[in-house]
């Protein structure tokens, strides 16, 4: 990391120090106070008096709101480490997070259908992409340009979703929050792979394992082409069985991915046993959804949430622990208050996936216990990490 001019950066506040701060705390509160409204939406409050369908507020806020808000954290944050020059920070990082609260604030009392939220929502994704854009082509650095084309693409799907909604389309609106879904846990199968093994060679001092090519290949390859898949194909016997296909093999070589990096060594490490855990439900939600696809007795909205609750969920909260703490200066190291939320995280997956399989009876108390940990666990997070995100980082260094 560059070293700034401390005079200049202590006139910054430090939530918009670096793009970690504001959207891994924005996200979380984001993630915390959407989830409760869906739980009182649930139980028939009229929170959100301006949303047409909250079936689509929902699915749509806890992808492009509450999901891709973490990916601009991350990507905003890793962009100095990647290229040496200091990170979207000051005004241009308080102007993107404006733009990114916006539509988060007013859809529930305009709606999903008002023009303002709309091209508010449309703008910030791109303005995020320009400012990643710029460091990258500048010290041509081609391998990290991929982050581009992907928030291009995940704003042509917001774009889609708002069609859908516009044109009272639901199964196009489910087709397209699936493929966001699978899109999202495609990112974190690359970024996991860059990661998690290195995460745990060094808490663990072992070895990291050295990535076998055609693995590497057939597990992302595959899970790119079943995301395009699950967009573009026509939903017809012979196509939904190449899709399921490609999502068990997408889910098989993944599987074995996971297999190799050193799992059972972080059972006493909780920063790394819930990357482990939350990347374990990727393989096990892409298995879910082609069983769907296949009509095996598994509704796609259930088998997408071992994406969305599991995967998505998990790792995000293990991620944001994590990186907060080294990007603040602080040692690598959590409380048990930051063991329950890694634990309510993986408790509002089981309820919100499993035990409506196991017991159907129990179906809508399944949903409420797991939007209530959903709650808990993110609740926790903004608590025990508010000021490790609005403080200055411990070591005295910027960012």
């Amino acid at each position: 990391m560059q070293i700034l001019d401390a005079q200049k950066e202590s006139k910054i506040w430090p939530l918009f120090r670096l793009g970690f701060r504001t959207f891994f705390l924005g996200g979380a509160l984001f993630a915390t106070g959407a989830m409760l409204m869906w739980l009182l939406t649930l139980l028939g409050f009229k929170v959100l008096p301006g949303v047409v369908n909250p079936i689509w507020w929902h699915a749509h806020e806890m992808i492009f709101g509450f999901g891709l808000a973490i990916v601009a954290g991350f990507v905003l944050t890793a962009i100095q480490n990647w290229t040496g020059i200091p990170g979207v920070r000051g005004w241009p990082l308080a102007t993107v997070s404006l733009l990114w609260l916006l539509p988060r604030l007013l859809m529930p009392l305009r709606g999903e259908l008002n023009p303002l939220v709309v091209v508010l929502d449309l703008l910030w994704l791109p303005l995020v992409a320009g400012l990643l854009a710029r460091p990258i082509i500048q010290i041509k650095q081609w391998r990290n340009l991929f982050f581009v084309p992907l928030l291009g693409f995940m704003t042509l799907l917001n774009a889609l979703s708002y069609y859908a909604a516009f044109s009272g389309n639901w199964l196009l609106a489910e087709r397209t929050f699936i493929a966001a879904v699978l899109a999202l846990s495609a990112l974190i199968a690359v970024m996991g792979g860059r990661v998690i093994p290195f995460f745990t060679s060094r808490a663990t001092g072992t070895e990291k394992p050295q990535p076998i090519v055609l693995l590497e290949k057939l597990s992302l390859g595959s899970f790119w082409l079943a995301t395009l898949g699950w967009l573009l194909l026509p939903r017809a016997p012979l196509f939904n069985g190449l899709l399921a296909l490609l999502l068990l093999v997408a889910a098989l070589s993944n599987l074995a991915r996971l297999a190799r990096w050193n799992s059972k060594l972080t059972l006493n490490i909780p920063l790394l046993w819930i990357l482990h855990l939350g990347y374990l439900f990727i393989p096990i939600g892409l298995l879910a959804l082609a069983a769907a696809l296949l009509n095996l007795g598994i509704s796609v909205s259930l088998a997408s949430h071992w994406l969305t609750a599991g995967a998505l969920g998990a790792v995000i909260i293990g991620m944001i622990a994590r990186v907060s703490l080294g990007h603040s200066g602080r040692p690598l190291e959590i409380g048990r208050t930051m063991v329950v939320a890694f634990a309510l995280a993986i408790l509002a997956t089981l309820l919100r996936s499993l035990l409506p399989l196991l017991a159907p009876g129990v179906t809508t108390p399944a949903y409420h216990g797991s939007a209530l940990a959903w709650i808990g666990a993110f609740g926790i997070f903004c608590w025990v990490y508010w000021p490790v995100l609005t403080r200055p980082r411990v070591d005295g260094r910027p960012g």
